[in-house]
């Protein structure tokens, strides 16, 4: 279905987390309304929408229910089931495609359809038994890491093997479960892509845009990257790609490894608005969570341009350890901008927010966001 969605429509949100809750801030303030279903109560997308549903994403009844009540459906969380989008696209749109989200959503499906089409991966193989993954060991070569093939994020279900005898004991830990082995790689820095493709096969954008993880989870993304422009160009044209062969209408980001002789090889794919891209809010003429909303809705795609270089650092939830934080510190900090997602339990290794620098060059923007975080 082709249909447009214009302001003052209903967007369905399914996921109710950060990702949600920016996009509803831009949804809204583009004259929409938002309704937001998920397992959880007074969550991030819920404090801000119109209409919160709470219920599993297994019950199709309350899918059905929920889609009735809105003119397009569109995901924050690629963790929901395609049984559930299927039962959604029954009633109304859903962008991106239940397809799409079908094989993003799944490590060992996503990187077969990345090798079949000859996109550049990290050598791997798919492993269904301890047998298989002895096996796999041995053809990829060690130190490897082994992937669970389903609900992976932030470094979830990946354990690195330095030797043969950990096998078994990473297959118990991993549940018996299918997974990918995948060998490591010795890269000089990561960077993603956030793009974007409209229900007319436009397509726009973000750039190369650099990340440092600490203990799996993004630390600091930097906009734009310290690599080559030819590297940062070929990233972009194969996260173009990468949407073309999906039919993916929406915003999505293809992480990237940068091999020490500039190479490029896929990582994995997020079908969503991405942590790396939070720095767009300031950045960009048109923020990635906009854009998102321009996207499922059928509207043009609106300008990536960015005037100034800019650097993100996420707020997790170890900063509240010894109480609340100092946000008059952190926010005399020049160009420092925060954003907090509305989340009542500071666990460690959660997160709680992010605050973003604009600056004249990207040491400058990297130092300031980095001394405004340092201060809470």
């Amino acid at each position: 279905m082709n249909r447009i969605v214009h302001p003052g429509g209903t967007i369905g949100v399914l996921g109710s987390g950060q990702l949600g809750r920016m996009m509803a801030l831009a949804a809204r303030r583009m004259g929409y309304r938002v309704h937001t279903l998920s397992p959880g109560i007074d969550t991030p997308t819920g404090q801000v929408a119109d209409l919160e549903i709470t219920a599993d994403y297994e019950d199709l009844d309350a899918i059905r229910t929920f889609t009735g009540g809105v003119e397009v459906v569109t995901f924050e969380f690629e963790n929901v089931s395609a049984e559930a989008a299927d039962a959604a696209a029954e009633i109304a749109p859903v962008r991106p495609s239940g397809a799409a989200l079908h094989i993003t959503q799944q490590r060992a499906r996503e990187k077969a359809f990345l090798a079949d089409r000859g996109f550049p991966v990290p050598p791997f193989t798919r492993v269904q038994s301890l047998d298989e993954l002895a096996v796999a060991l041995g053809t990829v070569g060690l130190p490897a890491i082994v992937k669970t093939a389903a609900f992976g994020y932030d470094g979830k279900g990946q354990h690195r093997i330095t030797a043969i005898e950990q096998a078994d004991q990473v297959w118990g830990v991993i549940g018996h479960q299918e997974a990918i082995v995948e060998r490591v790689i010795d890269f000089a820095c990561e960077i993603s892509v956030v793009a974007a493709r409209g229900l007319d096969g436009a397509m726009v954008d973000y750039g190369a845009i650099e990340n440092q993880h600490a203990n799996h989870i993004l630390d600091v993304s930097i906009s734009p990257a310290r690599v080559p422009r030819a590297v940062a160009a070929q990233a972009a044209t194969l996260a173009r790609r990468v949407m073309e062969e999906l039919g993916y209408v929406g915003v999505l980001c293809v992480e990237f490894f940068v091999t020490r002789d500039h190479q490029l090889l896929v990582n994995e794919i997020a079908p969503r608005p991405h942590n790396s891209g939070h720095l767009t809010i300031e950045a960009c003429a048109t923020s990635q969570f906009e854009q998102q909303v321009r996207a499922v809705c059928g509207l043009p795609l609106g300008s990536t341009a960015q005037a100034r270089p800019a650097a993100m650092a996420n707020l997790l939830g170890e900063i509240w350890a010894e109480g609340e934080p100092d946000w008059d510190a952190a926010l005399a900090v020049p160009g420092a901008a925060l954003h907090l997602y509305g989340k009542g339990d500071p666990r460690p290794g959660r997160k709680m927010g992010h605050i973003t620098v604009v600056a004249d060059t990207v040491e400058q923007a990297m130092e300031r966001v980095l001394a405004a975080r340092a201060v809470l």
